[in-house]
């Protein structure tokens, strides 16, 4: 069963189970030791064949729907005895025709063992503390503009340089006989304004 789905007329199943190694050589030294990285996602692979017009249109419809899908569905067959694999996908597919059998349709299906979903998170198990920590930062912030709004009116830093001015007309006056007094100087260099 694929699912909900019983797959028509199968003519014969393989489960591929294996390890994955990686090889890790000694400098120095014969062989090589090897780091265990667990199991590699089971493979299964269901072969089998379809007559006529009819079976093969509902085979192929409720097949490709599955594989278009590409979600995890549940697989339950004899071969998966003693293992703990619940949900696959289907990774390949492979249709055949012939000339010789025009009535009959050869199918190859490649499933991979899919872990479960993950269950949906339990709504009463959420720490509610960050939203603890959250009413007090606006605790805070609505503190800080009550005490900005008690603080009365701000005054207008809109053109920092009027007071300047008055500072610079003295500067202005104090500097304007300069001119004067620099005309020999710049004779002397040969200077023009």
């Amino acid at each position: 069963m694929l699912g909900d789905w019983e797959i028509p007329r199968i003519e014969s199943m393989q489960a591929i189970e294996s390890r994955h190694f990686v090889e890790l050589p000694v400098p120095g030294r014969v062989g090589s030791l090897f780091q265990d990285l667990n199991t590699r996602p089971t493979r299964i692979v269901v072969s089998g064949s379809v007559y006529t017009d009819d079976l093969r249109d509902e085979f192929l419809e409720s097949l490709r729907q599955k594989f278009q899908a590409g979600e995890p569905v549940t697989f339950v067959a004899d071969i998966l005895t003693a293992t703990e694999v619940q949900y696959v996908i289907i990774e390949e597919l492979d249709l055949r025709e012939s000339a010789e059998r025009p009535d009959e349709m050869n199918y190859l299906v490649v499933l991979r063992e899919s872990p479960p979903p993950p269950p949906p998170p339990a709504l009463g198990g959420l720490d509610t503390g960050f939203l603890d920590q959250a009413a007090g930062l606006l605790d805070t912030v609505t503190g800080a503009l009550d005490l900005i709004d008690g603080l009365g009116s701000v005054p207008d830093l809109g053109d920092p340089t009027r007071p300047l001015t008055s500072a610079l007309d003295g500067v202005t006056a104090a500097s304007g006989g300069l001119d004067d007094a620099l005309g020999p100087l710049r004779e002397i260099f040969g200077g023009s304004d």
